[in-house]
């Protein structure tokens, strides 16, 4: 058994009860989802030579979305590329005239990931690992501080076929200057340019000499950038994982803006898949109501549904990962006996000598649980793992208490969804001293 670290342990549990996914230790709980994860590693192969990817990750609330997104950060970290990531709400989402796009933007950009730091924040790491190989390269044959910035511009040529490639080359420049002089304010006006928030371009050329800012009609255009950039910087390319994309179909009431933000995903979908770009992945994660709804979700969008139909031909159980669309199946009960195993291993940091319920305990737990849920908790692993949280965390805090005990009580259903026929009246309930 592999020791869990105290950090690790405590993230992990304080997630799951809150039911949100870890941002750390998912090493730790991780089950099934085999054969969609294998379709997540070939598109990052196909990536890292030179092509680009889309996915849409749709399953029910509680399915295990945003673990699954989380998971494939993991996995591209370990090969190496940078990973981007954020929840799509209404103040931020991929097209908009009110500057939601350029916070969309913003929120990726410091979430940025490397395998150095997984956690966010890489945005100075990344340009500085380019910066610097360029300037030792350069110093090691006789160069000075001008003929780097000179070279950084030269290195940067392929980017200026893009939008924007030209100040974005000036402004990587501009913190190499600050870099060499120790201008921390230089330094910072680059990161804030290339974070996208500069409000004007008279501020951004003041600053740092550049004509143009990150505007919410060309976020797309800078992720794009991006994805050029990273790789020169050595890495395998760039990742854009957007959770939430329900909010799109559900949240925004105007039809307009609904429509123009399919139009955003319409025009990422065709460069991917007609090899118009590369070296970045997108995967988008979404309810099934954000897919199939036919009065706002994309079907609704006829251009964008026609090129997401799934495979006719995968059904009964036959699957077909191929395609842009992975849906995420409900977990088994062998997967779910496997995860409130890891769960259980979690909380004795490992070591089974301190387990705080056994196998048999897991088997009964379950059978508990699906007596009162029904099928419903085989459905969404986020309720059947909460309660599992719940039984460990009663039975760590109250030593000597047999789960036994609590598992042939009354079983209380989950908070809001007693049925109406059941609840007791208190005496400040306005039906108290009704009378026929």
């Amino acid at each position: 058994m592999v020791q869990i670290k105290s950090r690790e342990r405590n993230a992990i549990i304080q997630s799951l009860q809150a039911g949100v996914v870890p941002r750390i230790g998912l090493q730790h709980i991780q089950v099934g989802r085999k054969d969609e994860i294998n379709a997540i590693i070939t598109d990052l192969d196909r990536i890292t030579d030179e092509g680009a990817t889309i996915r849409f990750v749709i399953g029910r609330y509680g399915s295990g979305k945003s673990f699954f997104l989380n998971l494939s950060r993991l996995v591209a970290l370990e090969k190496q590329f940078v990973v981007v990531q954020a929840d799509i709400t209404p103040d931020r989402r991929l097209h908009a005239t009110g500057g939601q796009a350029r916070a969309l933007y913003t929120e990726l950009i410091h979430s940025m990931a490397t395998r150095a730091k997984p956690e966010g924040s890489a945005l100075a790491s990344v340009i500085e690992r380019w910066v610097s190989d360029l300037d030792y390269r350069l110093k090691q044959e006789g160069k000075g501080d001008a003929e780097v910035v000179h070279a950084i511009h030269q290195e940067l040529l392929p980017l200026q076929d893009l939008v924007s490639g030209y100040d974005f080359a000036s402004v990587i420049g501009r913190y190499y200057e600050g870099f060499q002089r120790g201008d921390e304010i230089l330094m910072s006006s680059a990161l804030r340019w290339l974070s996208g928030e500069y409000e004007t371009k008279t501020e951004a050329r003041n600053d740092l000499g550049v004509r143009t800012v990150v505007r919410d009609q060309n976020i797309y255009d800078y992720l794009k950038l991006w994805a050029a950039f990273v790789r020169m910087a050595g890495y395998a390319g760039l990742i854009v994982n957007l959770d939430e994309m329900g909010v799109l179909s559900h949240r925004l009431n105007s039809t307009q803006a609904r429509n123009a933000n399919y139009e955003m995903i319409l025009r990422i979908v065709n460069d991917c898949l007609q090899g118009s770009v590369s070296g970045i992945g997108f995967i988008f994660a979404g309810t099934d109501e954000f897919f199939a709804d036919p009065r706002r979700g994309i079907a609704s969008y006829e251009a964008l549904a026609s090129r997401l139909n799934e495979n006719e031909f995968a059904v009964n159980g036959l699957k077909d990962n191929s395609g842009p669309v992975i849906r995420l199946d409900n977990l088994t009960p062998e997967d779910l006996f496997v995860l409130f195993h890891n769960i259980r291993n979690v909380f004795a940091r490992g070591d089974p000598s301190v387990y705080l319920i056994p196998d048999e305990g897991i088997t009964q737990f379950m059978g508990h649980c699906s007596g009162v849920l029904g099928a419903e908790f085989y459905q969404t692993p986020r309720e059947a793992v909460k309660k599992f949280v719940g039984l460990l965390s009663v039975l760590e805090q109250n030593p000597g208490t047999r789960w036994e005990d609590l598992l042939s009580g009354p079983s209380t259903m989950p908070s809001g969804d007693t049925p109406e026929s059941e609840r007791v009246l208190g005496d400040d309930d306005d039906l108290v001293t009704f009378r026929l």
